[in-house]
């Protein structure tokens, strides 16, 4: 797999029952991981820490629930999300996209095995960039 880019929603809560319901639309596969699967602290286990829906059309939304200390702010709970395998093109992605903007989290290695960084470019438009081996 070379790099996918979707839409990546936050939530408030209720991260699972709107990644559902988009798949009664939509169709295809639903991958839920909780934040108590994944081992956050102080956050609620049940709560979604990462959802991904892959449609058999080729559609990809991925979501969260906003964790603790967060906020939460509607009409700002949208990114796009870059992610793949090929780690030296979604780098070159992360510092072009970063430059003039502001980087919320440095592209590095996280807790949960993938290279991940998130910025606002300098239009205002958030992106996430994930690396994971294949």
């Amino acid at each position: 797999m070379g790099s996918i880019l979707n839409p990546y929603v936050s939530f408030n809560g209720d991260a699972r029952a709107a990644m559902e319901f988009y798949q009664s639309v939509l169709g295809g596969e639903l991958k839920v991981m909780t934040f108590g699967e994944s081992g956050v602290p102080d956050a609620p286990a049940d709560q979604v820490m990462h959802a991904q829906l892959t449609s058999a059309d080729g559609f990809t939304v991925m979501a969260s629930d906003t964790p603790p200390g967060m906020p939460y702010v509607p009409g700002q709970n949208i990114a796009i999300s870059l992610s793949g395998t090929d780690g030296e093109t979604l780098r070159g992605y992360f510092a072009g996209l970063s430059e003039g903007g502001s980087v919320n989290v440095p592209l590095e290695k996280q807790m949960w095995g993938d290279e991940f960084g998130a910025l606002v470019d300098r239009y205002g438009i958030g992106w996430m960039v994930d690396i994971h081996d294949e």
